[in-house]
C-alpha cells in the first residue's frame, strides 16, 4: 500500500479490527455488575464504550465504498500538525494543575481555552466563547448533576 491511493480494503479491516475490540470489551464488562442507567454498576461504561465501538466499526464496513483517488503529484506532502499536539498536551497540563490548586470550574475553562488554540481558525475571542459554554456544561453535568467530587472552586492546595 502507498499513502497515493485511497485503498477500501484498509477501511474494511480497520472496522473488522474496531468491531471486534468493541464486541471483546462488550463481553469482558459483562463479568462485572453492568446495572441500569439510575444505578449504574462498574460494567456499564465500559460495555456502553464498547457497544458503541462495535457499532463504529459496523458502519466503517457497511459504508459505501469511494472509488481510488491518486494524490495531486504537486501537492505538498502533509506535516505533522506540532502546533495542535503542542496546545492539546498544554491544555492537559493546565488542566491537572488547575483542577488540583483552582477547582474544576477554572481547570475546564483552561483545557478548552488552551486546546482550541491547536485549530489555526480559532482566535481569543472564540476560544473563550466556547471555553466559558463547555465550562457551563461541564458544571452542570459533572458537578451538579453526577456529583463529581472534584471542588467546583478552590484556592490553593
Amino acid at each position: 500500500m502507498t499513502d497515493d491511493v485511497y485503498h477500501p480494503k484498509a477501511d474494511y479491516i480497520g472496522g473488522v479490527l474496531m468491531t471486534a475490540t468493541g464486541v471483546f470489551v462488550v463481553l469482558q464488562s459483562m463479568g462485572y455488575d453492568v446495572g441500569s442507567l439510575t444505578r449504574m454498576g462498574p460494567g456499564f461504561y465500559p460495555a456502553l464504550v464498547g457497544a458503541l465501538l462495535a457499532l463504529t466499526g459496523v458502519g466503517i464496513v457497511l459504508r459505501p465504498k469511494r472509488p481510488a483517488v491518486e494524490r495531486d503529484a504537486d501537492a505538498e506532502p502533509s506535516r505533522p500538525e506540532w502546533r495542535g499536539w503542542f496546545c492539546i498536551l498544554a491544555g492537559i497540563a493546565a488542566f491537572i494543575v488547575a483542577a488540583k490548586y483552582a477547582g474544576m470550574l477554572p481547570a475546564t475553562f483552561l483545557i478548552v481555552f488552551i486546546s482550541a488554540f491547536g485549530d489555526r481558525m480559532n482566535t481569543i475571542k472564540s476560544a473563550a466563547v466556547l471555553a466559558l459554554v463547555i465550562s457551563v456544561v461541564s458544571t452542570v453535568v459533572f458537578w451538579w448533576a453526577l456529583g463529581v467530587q472534584l471542588p467546583l472552586l478552590r484556592w490553593g492546595a
